[in-house]
């Protein structure tokens, strides 16, 4: 039987889990930063590595076959490390990535590179902003005394966080209505988001093109050169008997 490290949170990466299983001994590897997260089926393992050269002695100690990178599109760092530990120890490496948001008609979007561009193009649009790219970035907005923000995350955040802030504690999946009802309660004048993909978070995206909100999308990271990368978990579940055949 061969063993699959997956590595990643994702709901993609659970349901690779429920897919792969039992045929294949499954172990989920999560970062740990979620005090509450939802578990996949099979092994699970919490907790960092020791960046790229411990997360290589762990593939060759559990005689990983095959890994697949199914954690979020902007964890770069993680997704680096994977790709040089893989490279290390010999082990074939996927990348499960959902594909990312498409504008639409009527939207109004603004694309910037990073957390930093995106809070210095805050002050241009809005005073009031809903801010959905994670607790972890919060500090990047935190000099922004002049606007007011509502944050959406499933742990409370830590500082340095900006000073007018309402936080709400909640997991989607969220609904169209839902988002309208929350933007328009809160007098929502810019949303800003990473480009993470995914339906469980495209209902913000609707409900801004339906208020005519602007939008600041934070651009993903670029992808590892030379690792493969595959949209959905049927592609990857296809794929993955060539990977554990390959000659190591």
């Amino acid at each position: 039987m061969a063993t699959v490290l997956l590595l990643g949170g994702t709901g993609e990466a659970r349901r690779l889990a429920s897919v792969l299983l039992p045929a294949h001994r499954v172990i989920s590897s999560l970062a740990g930063r979620v005090a509450d997260p939802a578990l996949p089926v099979g092994e699970v393992r919490v907790g960092g590595f020791g960046g790229a050269e411990g997360l290589a002695g762990y593939l060759r100690a559990e005689r990983v076959d095959a890994v697949v990178d199914a954690t979020h599109p902007f964890a770069a760092r993680m997704s680096d490390n994977a790709a040089q530990a893989c490279a290390a120890a010999g082990v074939p490496l996927v990348v499960l990535r959902r594909p990312g948001f498409e504008a639409r008609p009527g939207d109004d979007w603004r694309h910037v590179p990073s957390l930093d561009a995106a809070a210095e193009l805050l002050p241009a649009l809005a005073e009031r902003v809903f801010l959905t790219t994670g607790r972890q970035g919060l500090s990047h907005f935190a000099h922004l005394s002049s606007r007011w923000f509502l944050v959406r995350c499933v742990d409370p955040p830590v500082p340095p966080v900006p000073p007018r802030l309402e936080v709400v504690l909640d997991r989607g999946p969220f609904t169209v209505e839902g988002e309208i009802g929350l933007m328009r309660r809160h007098d929502i004048g810019v949303l800003v988001t990473k480009d993470s993909g995914g339906a469980m978070t495209a209902a913000k995206l609707e409900a801004a093109r339906a208020l005519e909100i602007p939008v600041v999308v934070v651009d993903r990271p670029p992808a590892t050169p030379g690792v493969p990368v595959l949209p959905s978990v049927e592609e990857v579940a296809a794929r993955l008997p060539g990977l554990l055949a390959a000659p190591k």
